[in-house]
């Protein structure tokens, strides 16, 4: 008896549209104007980066505590005090003025830092500072730089948060399975579509293509993740390149 696809094989897929105002170049068209799209922009961000500035001040040499108080008042400052224009040359890619900010921070502002108790500063971004020690934990052992270090964890937690964004577009349908099938194939995996086919009761050729269209709808997620990053347009294409650079390093 044949076997019919199921009516929806996976989330409708939007396509590729042209380069939209972003959170990264809302903040760098605000500048130094009190601008509260802008503030909820860079926090948005902080909020999804803060992992590798925090493993950053670690392979730099700074103690678990230190390293906790040091990022949490680093975010207080650049979130609280305005320090958008204190890095103008690195606005382009958000990656690189928040390493530049922190690099300002550890070299001028170390002293004070150190001196002031924990949460001198009330921060509106929530730091987990037992979980980011967890993590770091966990991270090898290794002679990477510090800066490589930094270049590599922003590549992984940027494919994390576009895996996280997929694995939602797909349960939102009821397909997360699907996503579950497929997932293996994003990181060399082999996958085996008559099986996959055989499991979900489908034709082979109806998981051929959902599966050509699920790697289509990553790498758009992808490119979107690192849009939002950057100021422009022309951006994308080297920070990507940048990316696999870092993963490969």
């Amino acid at each position: 008896m044949r076997r019919e696809p199921p009516a929806s094989f996976g989330p409708d897929v939007p396509e590729a549209g042209r380069f939209e105002l972003t959170r990264w170049s809302v903040v760098v068209a605000a500048g130094g104007d009190d601008s509260q799209l802008a503030d909820k922009a860079l926090e948005h961000l902080c909020h999804a980066y803060w992992y590798p500035l925090y493993a950053f001040v670690r392979r730099e040499g700074h103690s678990t505590q230190d390293a906790q108080d040091l990022t949490q008042e680093f975010f207080a400052r650049l979130l609280q005090k305005g320090w958008l224009q204190a890095v103008r040359r690195e606005k382009g890619r958000f990656r690189s003025f928040l390493l530049a900010s922190m690099r300002h921070f550890l070299a001028n502002e170390w002293d004070r830092a150190h001196a002031l108790k924990r949460g001198g500063l009330q921060s509106p971004l929530s730091f987990d500072a037992q979980s980011a020690e967890e993590r770091y934990a966990l991270e090898p052992a290794d002679p990477m730089t510090a800066d490589r270090f930094y270049e590599r964890r922003w590549a992984l937690t940027l494919l994390d948060r576009v895996l996280a964004r997929l694995r939602r577009e797909f349960a939102a349908v009821g397909k997360e399975t699907l996503f579950e099938e497929f997932k293996p194939s994003l990181s060399g995996g082999k996958v085996s579509y008559a099986e996959i086919a055989a499991r979900l009761n489908a034709q082979e050729t109806a998981v051929r293509v959902a599966a050509h269209r699920f790697r289509l709808r990553y790498r758009d997620l992808i490119r979107a993740e690192i849009a939002d990053t950057v100021a422009g347009p022309g951006e994308v294409d080297a920070e990507l390149a940048r990316l696999f650079a870092a993963l490969a390093s």
